[in-house]
């Protein structure tokens, strides 16, 4: 199993830039394909970004395409997330989750490991 664990949530105003990192222990982490989710308030949780376990293939949700970028440090064993241009309607819980798959996940059920979660908060 993969351990997973979120930081650089915050508040932030609408305009503003957060990165997130999820740094992760136990099975090796270039093994896996990783992704980023989100959930909004009283919503279902909802995908945002994968990147493949090489870091050559990404897909974005179309809500945030040309604004988040998904990278991977496979010596660190990190995942980042860079989000620009941030909108309140990107207030949520953010969550980092890994699949061991050398490709994109196609569904969520690949994913067999999540962190506990990062808030965002973007302030109009």
């Amino acid at each position: 199993q993969v351990q997973l664990v979120e930081s650089g949530g915050g508040l932030v105003q609408a305009g503003g830039s957060l990165r997130l990192s999820c740094a992760a222990s136990g099975r090796t982490f270039s093994n896996n394909a990783m992704g980023w989710f989100r959930q909004p308030p009283g919503l279902a949780r909802e995908f945002v970004a994968a990147i493949s376990r090489s870091g050559v293939s990404t897909d974005y949700a179309d809500s945030v395409k040309g604004r988040f970028t998904i990278s991977r440090d496979n010596v660190k064993n990190t995942v980042y997330l860079q989000m620009n241009s941030l909108k309140p309607e990107d207030t949520a819980v953010y969550y980092c989750a890994a699949a061991p798959v050398p490709n994109l996940p196609g569904a969520i059920s690949l994913y067999d490991a999540w962190g506990q979660g990062t808030q965002v908060t973007v302030s109009s």
